[in-house]
């Protein structure tokens, strides 16, 4: 038989690892859990079926999320380096390194805009702690405030320091004293502040109304916009194609079960956008005039009116910014070991001075999106955060997630891979089902996000 190439790979320096599999599971799905869970997908949901789109979606993560992700998980365990490292290492001294490096390019640009947006929660948790939304708060006023912070460079700057320096930290620690350490507070104290909300939530006066708008079938409003915005949100929701998986997996011992792991991260991430429906939808019809509107204009012009308004709202606005504030952090942790997993590999560099590196150029490129609605804004009109996003939050993610398809399926080859996975299960019972999808499934599906990318973008 003809010997893999990979299988000639040069013996690689010892790699830090995880401490157990639950660990793994849970950092994974903190990569997994963003922004786009808590308020995009009960948005979507609403505005396309309610429960057909969650139909829809669940199918599209098991059939087409959860075989990239495996994929993914496949590359990194089995080469145990970078995206860069993990392409170059199975085909060297071939343009394939450029699928790695895009992963990488992707991961920083994605961090300049997301560590913006957790800057901006973490300025809002200060201002739900102080007390900014008790008593009446309208609308006109929701908005202003909203305007004066995100146009306050002092304010935003001093935010996007602080999310940057804490994830820095944490990820400088390393994998086990680090990313793992801190994803075992940070991930218990999600599912806690998400359990909460979601029992207050269907507790409100006026819930069931909510509830009903989120969750009752309505078959006629099935059609082929419904399956195209479910396939869109549940690839972009695991944040596949950015090589996060990759370096993550690059961690897991041989003996681990990677069918097992990439279904309980999908698995999980789904339960948790399912459960943020279960919140948003019945806090916002406890209110009677404020209707479902999507985006950062939810989080942070309309639920200050919602605050403001419910029984127990300012408890109710402390744990929701808590809740997207965690889920901010876990995900900008992953992004960020992405890089530092690049320096370390690729230029020997020691974890601390790659953590400090990455960080940094983090900073810099955050200060575009930082001024996007202030001065910035005003002088260029462009919307750099909006750009960013469009670019790399969504199609950079799904054209490296069509590459990785491709080459997992007819470069290396699946049966390559498929006897990866059979190191941690040796039936690997899922093998024809999992190929099929990788191979014609979610690339068929991932072309069509890209034809109609800019409309599943504006939602």
């Amino acid at each position: 038989m003809r010997e893999d190439p990979a299988m000639s790979l040069s013996a690689v320096k010892p790699r830090e690892a995880w401490g157990s599999k639950i660990a793994f599971i849970l950092a994974a799905t903190g990569s997994a859990i963003g922004l786009g869970n808590i308020w995009r997908f009960p948005m979507m949901a609403g505005k396309n079926g309610g429960a057909v789109f969650v139909l829809v979606y669940i199918l599209a993560v098991l059939f087409i999320g959860f075989a990239v992700m495996l994929g993914e998980l496949i590359l990194g365990r089995f080469t145990q380096r970078n995206p860069v490292g993990a392409f170059a290492a199975i085909k060297p001294h071939t343009p394939w390194k450029l699928a790695g490096y895009l992963g990488v390019v992707t991961n920083v640009c994605i961090l300049s805009y997301y560590t913006v947006v957790a800057g901006w929660l973490a300025g809002y948790l200060v201002k739900a702690v102080s007390g900014a939304f008790k008593g009446p708060v309208e609308s006109r006023m929701a908005d202003s405030l909203f305007t004066a912070f995100s146009a306050d460079p002092v304010q935003v700057f001093l935010f996007l320091v602080l999310v940057i320096g804490i994830t820095t930290y944490i990820v400088a620690r390393g994998i086990k004293h680090g990313i793992e350490k801190w994803t075992k507070v940070l991930m218990p104290l999600l599912f806690f502040i998400l359990l909460f909300l979601v029992i207050r939530a269907v507790s409100l006066p006026g819930a069931e109304k909510g509830i009903a708008f989120y969750l009752k079938p309505d078959f006629s409003r099935f059609d082929g916009t419904v399956v195209l915005y479910a396939l869109g949100q549940a690839f972009f929701s695991l944040t596949l194609g950015m090589g996060t998986m990759i370096t993550y997996g690059s961690y897991l011992s041989k003996s681990d079960n990677l069918v097992a792991s990439a279904g309980w991260v999908a698995f999980t991430d789904t339960l948790v956008a399912l459960l943020a429906g279960l919140i948003i939808f019945p806090a916002l019809y406890a209110v009677p005039g404020i209707a479902p509107t999507a985006g950062h204009g939810l989080v942070f012009k309309v639920f200050p009116l919602v605050f403001s308004r419910i029984p127990g709202g300012y408890v109710f606005g402390i744990l929701l910014f808590g809740l997207l504030l965690v889920a901010a952090l876990t995900s900008v942790i992953s992004s960020l070991e992405v890089a530092v997993a690049y320096f370390i590999d690729e230029r020997g560099w020691k974890r601390k001075k790659a953590a400090a590196a990455a960080g940094s150029i983090c900073f810099i490129l955050a200060v575009p999106s930082a001024l996007s609605k202030g001065g910035m804004r005003m002088l260029t009109e462009i919307d750099f955060m909006g750009m960013l996003d469009f670019v790399f939050g969504n199609t950079s993610l799904a054209v490296g997630a069509l590459l990785l398809c491709v080459f997992l399926g007819y470069v290396w080859g699946s049966g390559n891979a498929a006897r990866e996975v059979a190191k941690g299960n040796p039936r690997f019972r899922l093998k024809p089902v999992w190929i099929f999808s990788l191979k014609f499934l979610a690339p068929a599906a991932i072309i069509l996000i890209l034809v109609f990318i800019k409309t599943i973008w504006s939602g």
